[in-house]
């Protein structure tokens, strides 16, 4: 019988009443490997670990980041602005035919429902770069260029650690 919650990546293996509980002459090595003898039973690594968030659980992060760093600098103007992430720009093919370089980001003004919208694209800013201290600058800078374009204003002047990498 299994038992999961997956929001929070726990999992728990229930005991099954019908089986009597392991013999004590077992070891804990002999108990804790599956019945066919290949591995572990459970997670191979806990949500503890750094490891456990996928690659785009950390950029999602790195732009609710730059995101939260644009809202401490300017408070109240940045109220209301949603920040998101796609895998890749909506017209990929189109730019490809036409041998145009992919966007990183975009921004959508706001609409009679929703609040402006900054979208940042996690596989072109990804290839754009070659280790996690690059991908981390340059998604800050993404989002602080298309938030100045929002604003009308030069990204310099947006945030003072802004310098155009790309």
């Amino acid at each position: 019988m299994q038992s999961s919650n997956h929001e929070s990546g726990f999992s728990v293996r229930l005991a099954d009443p019908d089986q009597g509980t392991a013999s004590p002459g077992k070891s804990f090595m002999m108990r804790r490997r599956n019945r066919h003898g290949r591995g572990l039973r459970g997670e191979v690594m806990l949500p503890t670990h750094p490891g456990y968030r996928t690659r785009s659980d950390r950029f999602d992060d790195m732009v609710l980041d730059s995101a939260q760093r644009l809202h401490d600098i300017w408070g109240k103007t940045l109220d209301g602005v949603r920040f998101g992430v796609d895998e890749i720009p909506p017209d990929l093919e189109q730019l490809a035919a036409n041998a145009t370089t992919a966007p990183m980001g975009s921004y959508s003004p706001a609409t009679d429902e929703d609040g402006p919208m900054i979208t940042v694209y996690r596989r072109v800013v990804e290839q754009a770069c070659g280790s996690v201290e690059e991908l981390h600058d340059l998604v800050h800078d993404v989002v602080v260029e298309h938030t100045a374009e929002m604003l009308g204003v030069a990204p310099e002047t947006l945030d003072p650690v802004y310098r155009r990498r790309y």
